[in-house]
């Protein structure tokens, strides 16, 4: 089966909910993603609030409270919201990876794997139907002789301590008290039932993946996933395992695999000219990656993908990305790429129309340059 890019991009912008635009849950908009990047909590209500007719914000607090998502630091060590069915698969693999048991890491963060398995334990003996702040967490640890020196990295925002933890389902964010984060233990969620084996999570992952993200190999699934930690008999074996539930697609000459009950409906998928404003850190970019220059030409790259791992909101025209915008007071100003064709002006209105209506922004004016 053969496949344009247009088509494509067009079939993805219809399964992440970005056309036709229809009223999901925000919990089944999460689920649909695989996750919404969560270090910015506004970032994160736009992204699920401009894939909904009505542009309503709010919900991810509310189905945090509930245990219908949680939050936790998933995919490429960020914090993500995720569905807990989901996350637990997402949360295996990662622990799979074993990334801490690696001198590097032990030498750049100051733990041992024996020190990290020990805090698993213990985290999870603290937590147990409790919600503490991060400097609560690390007052009940440093009390413990086996954590000596480590006050500074269980303290830090950054969690590069806590991540391992995270990803071993020892911990996760809490629904906060004021402006200061919590923690509390994914088993006193209602969805949790447990990190299943990663042979078991892994083909309903790629599956999952796939679904919002494809046509794609298990090699860009564990870029996505883990910066490519993964072993790769492993992923080799989520392909075999999904068995005939994969269908090989050639992309412009590109392999790749779509689930084949999608098979169908991507090949009759018309391109698309549509036109979408998306905010910073909008999973349509962070699925398929940066580097995907289907998507963003590499000579564009440094204009979306910026210092310290800002990810900046997105022109989406005919499902590639051709500038990028910000909103100053009462106007969105949007600065096309170099040889980028400006889109119709109505087309741009309309998509700062839902901006503003997702933001709670009032009328907004729209500047071209």
């Amino acid at each position: 089966m053969k496949v344009s890019w247009n088509q494509v991009l067009a079939w993805r912008l219809r399964r992440q909910y970005l056309e036709p635009l229809t009223d999901p849950d925000p919990v089944e908009v999460v689920g649909r993603l695989c996750g919404v990047q969560a270090q910015v909590t506004s970032s994160a209500e736009l992204a699920i609030a401009l894939r909904r007719a009505t542009a309503d914000q709010g919900g991810l607090a509310s189905a945090l409270a509930e245990g219908a998502l949680m939050k936790t630091w998933a995919m490429r060590g960020t914090l993500h919201w995720v569905t807990p069915g989901e996350g637990a698969d997402f949360l295996s693999l990662l622990a799979s990876a074993r990334t801490w048991e690696k001198p590097a890491w032990t030498r750049e963060f100051g733990a041992t794997p024996q020190q990290v398995s020990d805090l698993v334990e213990k985290v999870s003996e603290i937590l147990h139907g409790a919600e503490l702040t991060r400097e609560e967490l690390a007052a009940e640890l440093i009390r413990d002789r086996r954590f000596t020196g480590m006050e500074k990295q269980l303290r830090s925002g950054w969690g590069a301590l806590l991540k391992p933890l995270a990803w071993q389902g020892a911990l996760c964010h809490g629904s906060g008290q004021g402006n200061k984060i919590t923690f509390i233990a994914p088993r006193d969620l209602p969805g949790w039932k447990g990190l299943p084996d990663p042979a078991e999570a892994g083909p309903r992952a790629f599956a999952a993946y796939l679904g919002a993200y494809g046509p794609a190999g298990p090699e860009l699934f564990d870029h996505w996933l883990s910066r490519g930690s993964l072993r790769k008999t492993l992923l080799r074996a989520f392909v075999a395992e999904l068995g005939d539930r994969l269908t090989a697609v050639e992309v412009e000459g590109r392999p790749a695999y779509v689930l084949t009950e999608h098979a169908d409906e991507l090949a009759a998928t018309e391109p698309t000219r549509s036109v979408h404003l998306l905010g910073g850190f909008d999973q349509y970019i962070l699925g398929p990656g940066t580097k995907a220059e289907e998507i963003l030409p590499q000579e564009h790259r440094a204009k979306v993908s910026k210092t310290a791992g800002w990810i900046a909101p997105l022109l989406v025209a005919g499902g590639r990305i051709t500038g990028v915008w910000e909103v100053s007071g009462r106007q969105l100003n949007v600065t096309l790429f170099p040889g980028a064709s400006a889109p119709a002006r109505e087309d741009l209105e309309a998509a700062a129309g839902r901006v503003a209506r997702a933001g709670g922004l009032g009328r907004l004016t729209v500047q071209v340059s």
